[in-house]
């Protein structure tokens, strides 16, 4: 469906057509009705599929910009995403006079207790932030018609369920929720079942959790050599420009002090810096002023960076959610993008779990190990060797010995 054939108002047509927009995404198309229908609304997709405007346009189509309230709450679970989504927001809502704000910690809470006082439609928000907000100033949620929970397996992993219940408890009043998730978790589900209504649930995509235009290459290595290995294929490969995860702020920290001797245009992110400084980074990449960013998996959610051609897992997912989500900062909107994992011979049983659970296509920079005959070798010994048997017969009687007897009282 095309942007200009919406029954849409005018500014945010024109809106949509300044940004770029010529196209809605499938998400987008199929949640547009049902959320301004005032349904509420469960929809899981491939990351990179447009969620965020999927969001965003219809809730502002249903703003009442006289009204200068809080009319629509969106909850994400970091500081990026919902800076990234105020930026969106206001992008598409330039030729109105809707006003969208994002708060969250590490800034000053004064500032943001004046910016509300002035008037604020949109409010994006962390959950801590917010109930500190409404612990301590004027803000009321009375006027909130549409609650939104973006990220929201994140959120759960990050341990806020409780402040995401507290706030569903300030509702009171008659309002739509819609909850957007690239997963979609047990504990999803069980929240969905006791706050939402009759939703309408929208999953694209079910059978392959990552897009079709991302190629997912894995090249396995030594621990000691995995270093050469990067600076080979970045030299060969030549990314317009990539994303480095590691899993810990000491790995990318190491990883940053190798490559910058090596490489231009390197820069690092983790959750130790400060947020001015975190915030600066993810604005110069997004504008390409970086080629390299060594990341935790800070960078790993929800974040659009529409430059980014690769995403490399120079350490090794911790879990496949992990990897659904640091690979889908590229190849968003249908762009074509390539992961590159290393792994080692160690690393095999959880590359075996990681291709399974993603339902991925590999391709194998090197050799392709055999992952089945890798597993089962190594069940087949545990359970059948003869020595195996004779230690576990051996630590049986071991742990069976009466409490105070020895081996002379055995004898």
């Amino acid at each position: 469906m095309k942007c200009s054939e919406l029954n849409l108002q005018p500014a945010i047509i024109k809106g949509l057509q300044k940004v770029g927009y010529e196209e809605l995404t499938p998400i987008q198309q199929q949640t547009l009705e049902p959320i301004l229908a005032g349904r509420d609304l469960i929809a899981k997709a491939e990351t990179g599929s447009g969620k965020t405007a999927a969001c965003a346009i219809p809730i502002l189509e249903k703003i009442d910009p006289h009204l200068k309230e809080v009319q629509a709450l969106i909850l994400v679970p970091t500081r990026e995403l919902a800076l990234q989504y105020v930026e969106e927001i206001s992008k598409i809502a330039q030729f109105t006079t809707i006003q969208a704000f994002a708060v969250y910690g590490g800034f000053s809470m004064d500032i943001q207790k004046g910016k509300l006082a002035h008037g604020v439609h949109v409010l994006v928000a962390t959950p801590g932030r917010l109930i500190d907000l409404l612990y301590n100033s004027p803000l009321t949620l009375s006027h909130v018609r549409t609650l939104v929970l973006d990220e929201a397996d994140e959120m759960l992993d990050m341990g806020f369920l409780p402040d995401v219940e507290f706030v569903f408890s300030c509702l009171v009043h008659e309002h739509q929720t819609l909850l957007f998730s690239a997963t979609m978790p047990p504990e999803i589900k069980t929240l969905a079942q006791r706050y939402l209504k009759n939703p309408v649930i929208i999953e694209l995509n079910v059978e392959k959790v990552a897009p079709e235009s991302l190629t997912h290459t894995f090249y396995q290595v030594r621990p000691h050599h995995r270093l050469q290995a990067l600076l080979d294929y970045l030299k060969t490969e030549n990314p317009r420009q990539a994303i480095l995860f590691c899993n810990s702020r000491r790995s990318s920290e190491q990883l940053y002090n190798h490559l910058k001797k090596e490489l231009d245009s390197v820069e690092i992110i983790h959750g130790g810096l400060e947020q001015a400084r975190r915030t600066s980074l993810f604005r110069r990449f997004k504008r390409l002023d970086i080629r390299y960013m060594i990341a935790t998996d800070i960078a790993s959610r929800g974040l659009d960076f529409s430059h980014t051609t690769h995403v490399i897992n120079y350490d090794f997912p911790t879990h496949p959610e992990s990897y659904t989500h640091r690979t889908g900062r590229t190849a968003r909107m249908g762009r074509q993008g390539v992961a590159l994992t290393f792994y080692t011979p160690q690393d095999l049983r959880k590359l075996r779990t990681l291709i399974r659970v993603n339902r991925i296509q590999p391709v194998w920079l090197g050799p392709e190990p055999d992952l089945s005959i890798k597993s089962s070798k190594s069940k087949s010994f545990q359970q059948t060797h003869p020595e195996h048997k004779k230690r576990q017969s051996n630590r049986r009687r071991r742990h069976s010995r009466p409490k105070g007897t020895g081996r002379s009282e055995e004898k």
